[in-house]
């Protein structure tokens, strides 16, 4: 007889690391999934949109997610763990929402916080942690993604004022924003910029014809020379590690936000397999389900445990980015086959939005190369291990 402790849910107990505070903001988060998401999410994604995602947005203001780890200026101030658990809620109902909750407070935001200017923070910051302005963030390009450092996006100096030319690609909440930061190349250097979307000569034309991530907004950012006063540039962020900064904030919760959506694929696989029949018993009875099973509960539990590890050492200060890098790498990787097995677990069924699952492992094929694509992590962590660069 297994042991009560055992749970098919937490079998290693984990939740037993978490404090009462922290499973308290994890199932508000639950709460709001389930409410606010889980009914309507596979209509969206067959639809490719959220109808209603400025007052979803909103709502996220509402329960805190905007920017939630980032103090003052409305922002919840809440602890890496608490984001984190934040995130791994929202994508186990849709990678979408986890989606727009980074690019909002992790991207756009943190980038406001960390390098703006006080006028900037304060334009900007509350409205955003409320839902009520929305903002995107303009890094990679139709032909530079991996290698942002190649973009060709410029910004020029004409008088006091700059002029922004240029095209992004593959921006989330693009077309819907009201804020862009935008990367561009200056005589002086990479530089960032508080773009409004308003802005004479900007748009934000969507991408359509997606068969991952439906239910998210992901646009083009087009610059017909965009003319900004000298306050439009982001004061202290200079070179390259200014949005490399900002791209390792999203992905930490990348990091949790992978294991929410294998979580629903495990849970859906697990239900399926103990109620479907065949040859006279439920599938969970025949030993190569029970493997598959198995397979994913551990798969699921390490990359818990190992998000919750990254998560205290944020909390902590001793976060480093190659420890990022760790996580997104295992973990989208480990949710993706997750997703696969649990495709196969549901026979035909699972190839059906009626069930989660294939419109989770569709969506974790985008989050598997968003934010560092499997090779770049690796060779992060390659060159950590050898001393030696190898990307180029």
């Amino acid at each position: 007889m297994s042991d009560p402790r055992v749970t098919p849910d937490d079998l290693l107990g984990i939740d037993d690391l978490l404090s009462d505070d922290e499973r308290a903001v994890r199932a508000a988060a639950r709460e709001f999934s389930r409410r606010l998401i889980a009914p309507q999410i596979a209509e969206w994604f067959e639809n490719g949109g959220i109808p209603t995602m400025r007052d979803l947005a909103g709502e996220l203001g509402r329960l805190g997610a905007l920017g939630m780890h980032l103090r003052g200026y409305g922002c919840a101030g809440l602890s890496a763990v608490d984001y984190g658990l934040t995130c791994l809620e929202l994508e186990a109902g849709d990678s979408a929402i986890r989606s727009f909750v980074s690019v909002q407070g992790s991207l756009a935001m943190y980038a406001i916080w960390r390098y703006g200017s006080a006028e900037q923070k304060q334009q900007w910051l509350p409205a955003m942690a409320a839902g009520a302005a929305i903002g995107c963030f303009g890094l990679t390009e139709p032909d530079h993604g991996s290698d942002p450092g190649s973009m060709r996006t410029t910004a020029r100096r004409d008088g006091a004022d700059w002029l922004l030319t240029g095209r992004k690609a593959w921006i989330t909440n693009g077309s819907i924003a009201d804020v862009a930061i935008v990367w561009a190349r200056t005589d002086e250097g990479i530089r960032g910029f508080v773009v409004p979307t308003t802005t004479p000569g900007f748009s934000a034309p969507e991408i359509k014809h997606k068969l991952s991530l439906r239910a998210s907004v992901t646009s083009e950012l087009v610059l017909d020379d965009v003319r900004l006063p000298a306050s439009a540039e982001l004061p202290t962020a200079k070179g390259l590690g200014a949005p490399l900064s900002c791209l390792n904030e999203a992905r930490y919760g990348i990091v949790w936000g992978a294991i929410g959506a294998a979580r629903t694929a495990y849970e859906t696989a697990l239900s399926y397999a103990t109620t479907r029949t065949q040859f006279g018993k439920p599938i969970a009875g025949f030993q190569l389900t029970q493997a598959k099973l198995v397979d994913m509960a551990v798969e699921l539990n390490k990359g818990l445990l190992l998000a919750l590890h990254l998560g205290r050492r944020k909390d902590a200060g001793t976060l480093a980015p190659e420890q990022v890098s760790f996580g997104k790498l295992n973990n989208t990787r480990s949710a993706l086959e997750i997703c696969r097995t649990a495709r196969g677990i549901l026979g035909a069924n699972g190839i059906s939005l009626d069930f989660p699952v294939i419109r989770h492992m569709a969506n974790l094929e985008s989050v598997l190369t968003y934010e560092g694509t499997v090779e770049m992590h690796t060779l992060v962590l390659g060159q950590a291990i050898t001393g030696v660069a190898a990307f180029r």
